[in-house]
């Protein structure tokens, strides 16, 4: 959702799109090949100070050009590919929800992960193009209607949710904070109502990780709980990902 994203949504403006699917179809391929020369961006009195700064980190980041290359629809396509080569949670035939999927690069890989035995549904408030076997719905996560849409587009119990929801930035770190363990709850109250015993749960948070009543289900429900920083976060980015594996309740359709 775009104004519930910001982590993915930001290197998409220089990714390819390939067939759709794109990228790595095994385990290789989460990490860029290599770095090229740096490119430093001249002063150009149409653009802001904090443009140049964002042009210039993009034409340096290696995601954003490995993203390109693999046909990835945002360089946030690595940050899921490394927490799967950490966690291997995209199992083939594996059911998978990607809530606040555009521009579609976490989709990507999981319908290329999961193979063609298995079924990934995502959802976005941004109509997000095409993506060869994944079932895209344009809607806001948070509308009434959207749980009951999710369940029936997923037609059977999930063994992953996906969360890089991130509300925007109001500057304020804990206000920040709050909205984004906002969404991490709904996204957690969705995740416990389709998930089927065993599953897993993945949820962007900022640093501090999951808090509070969350971080309080998560661990009466899961059996195993972690903070994780994947390489593809970028170093001066406040997110993290928590990721709670082993879930102990059991789809209630």
């Amino acid at each position: 959702m775009t104004n519930q994203r910001g982590g993915r949504g930001s290197g998409g403006r220089s990714g390819g799109r390939g067939d759709g699917r794109g990228g790595a179809r095994d385990r290789a391929g989460s990490n860029p090949s290599g770095r090229g020369l740096t490119v430093r961006v001249k002063t150009s009195g149409k653009r802001s100070v904090s443009s140049n700064r964002w042009l210039e980190r993009q034409l340096n980041d290696p995601y954003v050009h490995e993203a390109k290359k693999q046909g990835y629809r945002s360089r946030a396509a690595f940050k899921l590919l490394q927490l799967d080569d950490k966690f291997n949670l995209l199992k083939p035939g594996a059911r998978v929800v990607d809530l606040g999927a555009a521009p579609g690069g976490w989709t990507q890989v999981a319908v290329a992960r999961v193979g063609e035995r298995g079924h990934v549904v995502g959802i976005d408030l941004l109509a997000i193009d095409p993506i060869p076997g994944a079932d895209l719905i344009q809607m806001d996560f948070m509308a009434e209607a959207a749980p009951d849409e999710l369940k029936r587009r997923l037609g059977g119990p999930a063994d992953l949710v996906l969360s890089d929801m991130a509300a925007a930035s109001t500057g304020h770190s804990q206000t920040d904070h709050l909205r984004i363990i906002a969404l991490a709850d709904a996204a957690y109250d969705f995740a416990k109502d389709v998930l089927k015993p065993d599953g897993a749960f993945i949820a962007k948070v900022l640093q501090g990780g999951a808090t509070g009543e969350l971080l309080t289900l998560l661990k009466r429900d899961f059996a195993q709980v972690k903070h994780v920083k994947p390489p593809a976060s970028r170093t001066d980015s406040a997110e993290i990902y928590v990721v709670a594996t082993g879930f102990r309740g059991g789809f209630r359709g």
